[in-house]
């Protein structure tokens, strides 16, 4: 039977709505039971976890424009509000988009719109496209994320036209639409080494979004928001300014991923100060990465020698010991 600390475990990541720690916790349930010769239980536990997987990633049959369909990737996600680490502040605003959606018949009684066009700028690994699947998910819409660098370099002198079916698909396909890399697109007009088509392609973008009254949501992610255009911010309904992740979130993402295995000595105040400066997702990377050290080598637990490594491997990635 589950012991007590397992079935504390079990309440806390249900009313915590993290299904991945529920679904760990559950796994190590079937595997406790199998190793007390419960095997027909366990393997019953399995099952129940199997199937439940299937049914979510079960994918809708989306009716793209074959023109389009080496552009645009189709997924169900599976990500949800618990799974992002933000600041409260940047949950509170996409809690407020979630809700405005779910409710936006309500507010068109009174002639109000629900946010539909989302900005969201910072830097790379914070936590933007992961973002846009957690709206897609909460809103149960798929999320069509658009290969803005192959629709710039495939169809330079007919991207507007592409744009146009894009813009067509959003309004007869439900869904969160994804344009990343959003600065290729939506790039300052006056910039120097700008020319004419991107000019159009920028016009062609301001128009079709300016235009759209879908049931879509419209969300444009960047690394370089003083690359864009100032004509674009005025567009959109929510823009959203990521950062690094501070202490507290650091804390959450290194204790949420690794909880079940962590040495009870492990410093955690100290392995912060070592990931300060590093992503959301290297420092998720970092934790992937101590987990097979842990796995590969037989070990007992994590501890802080080996999160401290893992992090630093992360950090010498982008700068080389002896390097300036």
């Amino acid at each position: 039977m589950a012991t007590a600390d397992q079935i504390k475990m079990l309440i806390h990541s249900h009313f915590e709505d993290d299904e991945d720690r529920f679904n760990t916790i559950v796994l190590q349930l079937a595997a406790y039971e199998a190793q007390n010769g419960h095997k027909a239980l366990a393997r019953d536990i399995r099952d129940i976890i199997d199937n439940s997987k299937k049914k979510v990633s079960k994918r809708k049959v989306i009716p793209f424009n074959k023109d389009l369909s080496d552009m645009i990737l189709v997924e169900d996600s599976i990500y949800k509000l618990s799974n992002l680490v933000v600041s409260q502040d940047i949950k509170e605003k996409i809690k407020r988009i979630i809700v405005e959606n779910k409710q936006r018949e309500k507010l068109e009684k009174f002639g109000l719109n629900s946010r539909r066009k989302i900005l969201i700028a910072g830097p790379p690994g914070t936590g933007k496209t992961l973002t846009a699947s957690v709206l897609a998910n909460e809103l149960n819409l798929p999320i069509c994320t658009i290969m803005v660098d192959k629709l710039i370099t495939k169809f330079m002198g007919e991207t507007s036209v592409k744009l146009r079916q894009i813009f067509e698909n959003v309004k007869e396909v439900p869904g969160v639409y994804l344009f990343d890399e959003f600065d290729a697109i939506g790039a300052e007009r006056s910039m120097d080494n700008d020319v004419g088509e991107m000019r159009r392609i920028l016009n062609s973008f301001l128009q079709f979004i300016e235009q759209d009254d879908s049931n879509s949501l419209i969300v444009a992610a960047t690394n370089n928001p003083k690359m864009l255009d100032q004509a674009l911010f005025r567009r959109f309904d929510d823009v959203l300014h990521y950062k690094l992740p501070e202490r507290d979130q650091i804390k959450s993402l290194i204790l949420n991923r690794l909880s079940q295995y962590l040495s009870s000595k492990l410093d955690i105040e100290k392995i912060v100060d070592v990931a300060k400066t590093l992503s959301h997702s290297e420092i998720t990377k970092a934790c992937n990465d101590a987990i097979k050290e842990l796995i590969l080598n037989d070990l007992d637990s994590i501890n802080t020698a080996l999160m401290e490594r893992m992090l630093q491997e992360r950090k010498e990635a982008y700068m080389p010991s002896g390097g300036n």
